[in-house]
């Protein structure tokens, strides 16, 4: 049962994601009394659609320069994120492994992740509160309460959250699968009828993930817009000479593409990176443009660089080369690059460069696109915006000016609900994980002083 207003929680974290299953835990040591508020059926769910179900936990090499503000996630991150993880992950019984510099749970699946954390939050008594939506929030100042035949005894300040919750347990037909037993609960919560109740916390930590907005409402704090990033790209196609192709992007809707993607603005290259790239009808995808997308604007230029490892002049005099052995290159030889790259590439490198082994080279290491903007943001990976960090101490990342001064120090946000993203690769999770640690230990520590 949920404490009530003569036993207050010392911490209550709000939302039951990656960061605050890491708040609560870390509350949780620190000897704090801890309850998570989630609004979903179940908490952690949200770690079981990371990195395609396997759950990128992290990256070994968690360099800021990776982060939407590179000082501040040095500042919260400290000197060694990278060990500070590893025994974390050990300390809830989490065996992780590498590709590379990603790393992952050992069993590669995301499921381990959640479970992993549930396991230690039950250990260390954490109160898992589901299905169960704030609604309002409110700052009650201490006051001396006397009983009958009592002495005065002293009610110390908490917050007061009204929360919405269904009245009896959720009732759903047992589904086929895991899946679907999920959608039939999430039906039943969504008709289920509802009271009100209160919660009482002497801190609290907001956790709310990728929409952070309504809780910034109930507790009247300052809200950068938020918008989708680590998403496709819609593109044009351009030739050469800037101009737009005709049906480029369908007859490559599809394939894929080790590739070299460039960022340019006004003529100046402002971001470069290696990786997969997915053309779509619509545009450019796949885990390099997901990057791509946190520093595009609309109007830039996106160049696919083909051949990456091979300067321009080189690779013409490659084609000169490969002429003597396939015949020579001309305006209609579309299936002269078989072979080297997709036939749908290779007719595209042939139509834009004029069947010419300069003008092939220069298509193949310039495939240019018009930036129109970020496009299918319901599969972006995180959202930009969230409290801002003027309004953060980063040492704690408490609130640093609440709108009831009384209140100062009792607030803590942490994961998505700040201001913060990051490349593909580990890094956002990484931040949950770092965040959501600080701003628990913090708030358990701010219910001793």
């Amino acid at each position: 049962m949920p404490r009530t207003e003569v036993e207050p929680y010392d911490v209550i974290v709000i939302g039951g994601g990656a960061s605050g299953l890491a708040a609560a835990l870390s509350a949780a040591r620190a000897g704090a009394q801890t309850a998570v508020v989630e609004r979903d059926v179940a908490c952690g769910l949200p770690i079981l659609s990371t990195g395609n179900g396997r759950c990128n936990l992290s990256n070994t090499l968690l360099h800021p320069g990776h982060y939407r503000h590179p000082e501040v996630a040095r500042t919260v991150m400290g000197a060694t994120p990278e060990e500070d993880l590893a025994a974390w992950f050990h300390s809830i019984g989490l065996a992780t492994c590498r590709e590379g510099n990603l790393l992952f749970p050992m069993s590669k699946r995301a499921e381990s992740v959640r479970d992993a954390l549930l396991a230690a939050c039950e250990r260390e008594g954490v109160e898992l509160i589901c299905c169960c939506e704030p609604v309002r929030a409110t700052w009650r100042e201490s006051s001396a309460v006397q009983e009958p035949r009592k002495a005065a005894t002293a009610e110390r300040a908490a917050w007061k959250l009204d929360v919405l919750a269904p009245t009896r347990p959720l009732r759903a037909h047992r589904a086929r699968d895991a899946k679907a037993e999920l959608r039939a609960l999430r039906k039943a919560l969504s008709v289920a009828p509802k009271r009100s109740h209160a919660l009482f916390a002497r801190t609290v930590v907001l956790a709310p993930g990728g929409s952070s907005e309504g809780v910034c409402q109930l507790f009247d704090l300052p809200h950068l817009e938020e918008s989708p990033v680590l998403c496709p790209v819609s593109c044009t196609p351009l030739d050469d000479r800037g101009r737009a192709g005709a049906d480029l992007l369908a007859r490559l809707d599809g394939l894929r593409a080790e590739a070299e993607l460039s960022l340019l603005r006004d003529g100046e290259l402002v971001w470069r990176e290696r990786g997969e790239v997915l053309f779509r009808s619509y545009g450019l995808s796949g885990v390099v443009t997901f990057n791509l997308s946190r520093r595009v604007e609309t109007g830039d230029r996106i160049e696919v660089d083909l051949f990456p490892d091979t300067p321009e002049p080189a690779l013409a005099d490659a084609f000169r080369m490969r002429e003597r052995v396939v015949g020579d290159m001309g305006p209609r030889a579309y299936r002269w690059f078989d072979g080297m790259l997709a036939p749908a590439l290779g007719r595209a490198v042939i139509l834009l460069g004029g069947g010419t082994r300069e003008g092939c080279a220069r298509a193949a290491k310039h495939l240019g696109f018009r930036a129109n903007g970020r496009t299918e943001t319901g599969v972006a990976q995180v959202k930009r915006g969230g409290i801002p960090f003027s309004a953060i101490d980063l040492s704690t990342l408490s609130v640093t000016h609440p709108s009831n001064a009384a209140a100062a120090g009792t607030l803590f946000a942490c994961g998505e609900a700040l201001d913060m993203d990051a490349d593909c690769g580990g890094y956002n999770l990484a931040w949950a994980w770092i965040s959501g640690t600080c701003a628990g230990r913090s708030a358990a520590r701010a219910t001793r002083s």
